[in-house]
């Protein structure tokens, strides 16, 4: 592998005051209490919900201070064994310590049917969890600590949980920071392209019986939740003996399964056969935006490697709510920013100090100070091989494209004057990409390098590449493969991958898009769900099957990247019809064969969204 570009990460130019030096002058004046409060709020329809009340110690009896609620099914903290050597509450600690030390209450709930919180979860983001998030904003605005100030903020289930609760229209929400999270469940996370993640779906269903459940035996497959010290979701403080946890626990068994649940929605916005007014919209962020004030200010942040499409989320939310106070950051980060994905990195633990970023936005919108956030641009993102922050007043950055054109002996070229032709795929439902990709991450897996086998993998697919860079282009937006493609059966599954391949020949993956060919049909985003790309509505109303053997042209937009193919390196366009190892069979038991038509007036070609400044009147090869 060739050196890291010899480059500072490019804060200093992206950013007034950077996140880091921002951290650097804000220290906490406060302790952390040894344990939270931790009590029952009842709920409209008379659901009790857990709740851990953290505040600063000491606090003045006197003082009125800002709220920040976080939602969560993933427990808002552990009953621990004797001795315990590791930190009770590991999804929250790190906004715990953000946070209370820097004169902030955390609130943060289990959610209805999971932790302690009694009631039984009827569907995943369940539309109850949102009138329950209202519900405890009021009991918090009631409290004489508070002044009557909420935030709320978290990582994916609990960030969209912000969505929710700003959605609510709830006077107290003055800001949101959702992190790494969706804006159409659908399309987002569990369908993107109108593709089934089987094993997603498989692997979050697991993982929820054994947090709803307390059956620690499952909780033991997952890496977040197996330690030893941890013993169930903690009860309550006027619980000493479990009593009111157990009666909880076992309101939970009756909770949906996500392997039944979520195959049901096989079109976006179909409603449920027994309840027709319950679709994907009903637990997609996106179905509310309209209800959300326009003074609560929103940071919106996702990274390259996030799950199916969560950083297609947070730039949906970026372009949506464009009459907010709004900041939207997109980095070279997995779900979660567990991991600086980046083949350059200097480090595993991403070096970038995104919870300052997170602290000055709510020291800005919640807590009222002025920390010149607002003179800031609205828009950082990251550029891998340049490994360097930039910044854009809007999204997408990029003003122009490069065009290139499949050929034949499978080149890539910048012009489309070569002879009309085609090239076929046997698609093999066998292939599939592997164990460390964008996938395992958002399913709970321990994924520490991605990609790392690529080279094995485009070998098995129908490739393009280009002859040799003679300069350095940077891109940062949605790739646009514009494809024209037959097959020989009535529905298909494009899966379509970009690659750089450097000048030794090692592979580096920077991104794909995936699309089911029944869902080709392109439509106007709506006013809820505005994109900077192709978008589809994956009704049932708009799917349609293919005519075997006729070409159509379908559009497939690749997730949004931010990447510099280096001078010296080739870029590689890549088509298969299968993931064997994250996606469903299309169609089933049927695997198509594709052609690509090139050249003519049928010319595939691929769109790379070029960064302004880069040459585009020279050519690359």
């Amino acid at each position: 592998m060739r050196d890291a570009p010899v480059n500072p990460d490019g804060e200093a130019e992206a950013w007034v005051v950077t996140p880091g030096d921002y951290l650097a002058t804000r220290p906490g004046h406060f302790r952390l209490p040894a344990r939270p409060v931790s009590l029952y709020v009842t709920a409209r329809d008379g659901c009790r919900l857990a709740v851990d009340v953290w505040l600063p110690t000491p606090l003045p009896a006197e003082a009125r201070i800002p709220t920040i609620l976080v939602s969560t099914p993933y427990y808002r903290r552990f009953a621990m064994g004797e001795g315990a050597t590791v930190d009770s509450s590991p999804n929250v600690a790190y906004m715990r310590d953000l946070f209370v030390p820097r004169g902030y209450a955390l609130v943060v709930a289990d959610v209805r049917g999971t932790g302690a919180s009694f009631g039984r979860r009827d569907s995943f983001r369940s539309p109850r969890e949102r009138l329950d998030s209202s519900d405890i904003a009021d009991w918090i605005v009631a409290q004489g600590w508070s002044d009557g100030r909420l935030g709320a903020t978290g990582i994916s289930y609990l960030g969209a949980a912000a969505d929710f609760l700003a959605s609510t229209g709830h006077a107290a929400v003055k800001a949101i920071a959702p992190l790494f999270s969706v804006w159409d469940t659908y399309a987002d996370n569990y369908f993107p392209g109108g593709v089934a993640l089987n094993r997603l779906t498989q692997k979050y269903d697991l993982g929820m019986i054994g947090l709803d459940q307390d059956n620690r035996a499952v909780l033991a497959q997952f890496a977040a939740f197996n330690h030893p010290d941890y013993r169930g979701p903690a009860p309550v403080d006027d619980d000493p003996d479990g009593v009111l946890l157990a009666a909880a626990i076992s309101e939970h068994l009756s909770n949906f399964r996500q392997t039944d649940f979520m195959p049901e929605f096989r079109f976006r916005e179909e409603g449920l056969p027994y309840d027709p007014d319950f679709s994907s919209a009903s637990f997609s962020p996106y179905s509310v935006a309209g209800q959300v004030r326009s003074d609560v200010a929103i940071l919106s942040v996702s990274g390259w490697m996030d799950g199916a499409g969560y950083c297609n989320g947070a730039i949906s939310r970026w372009l949506t709510l464009n009459r907010n106070p709004r900041h939207l950051l997109l980095g070279p980060w997995d779900h979660g920013a567990r991991i600086d994905i980046s083949p350059w990195r200097r480090r595993q633990p991403p070096s970038f100090a995104l919870w300052g970023e997170v602290l000055r936005f709510f020291d800005e919108y919640l807590m009222e100070r002025d920390t010149g956030l607002r003179a800031e641009a609205p828009v950082h993102y990251y550029v891998l091989h340049e490994e360097r922050w930039h910044s854009a007043h809007n999204w997408p950055p990029a003003e122009t494209s490069v065009v290139l054109y499949p050929d034949g002996d499978g080149l890539l070229g910048e012009g489309a004057s070569g002879a009309p032709g085609e090239d076929s795929h046997q698609v093999d439902f066998s292939i599939g990409t592997g164990h460390h990709t964008r996938y395992e991450r958002i399913a709970g897996e321990d994924v520490r390098t991605y990609y790392p086998d690529w080279a094995s993998r485009t070998a098995t697919h129908l490739a393009y590449t280009t002859p040799v860079l003679h300069r350095d282009l940077a891109i940062a937006g949605h790739a646009i493969a514009d494809l024209w493609i037959a097959s020989d059966q009535p529905d298909a599954a494009l899966f379509v991958y970009l690659t750089e391949v450097g000048a030794d020949g090692e592979e580096w993956h920077v991104t794909e898009g995936l699309l089911r060919c029944l869902h080709r049909k392109e439509s106007p985003a709506p006013d809820s769900c505005r994109v900077a790309w192709p978008f589809r509505s994956f009704r049932r109303e708009d799917a349609a099957p293919m005519q075997p053997g006729k070409p159509e042209r379908i559009r497939v937009p690749l997730l949004p990247v931010g990447w510099r193919f280096l001078a010296g390196s080739r870029i590689r366009l890549s088509l298969s019809g299968s993931d064997a190892d994250h996606c469903v069979q299309i169609p089933h038991g049927r695997p198509p064969r594709l052609s690509l038509l090139r050249g003519g007036d049928r010319a595939s070609a691929l769109y790379l969204p070029v960064i302004s400044g880069n040459a585009t009147d020279r050519s690359l090869t």
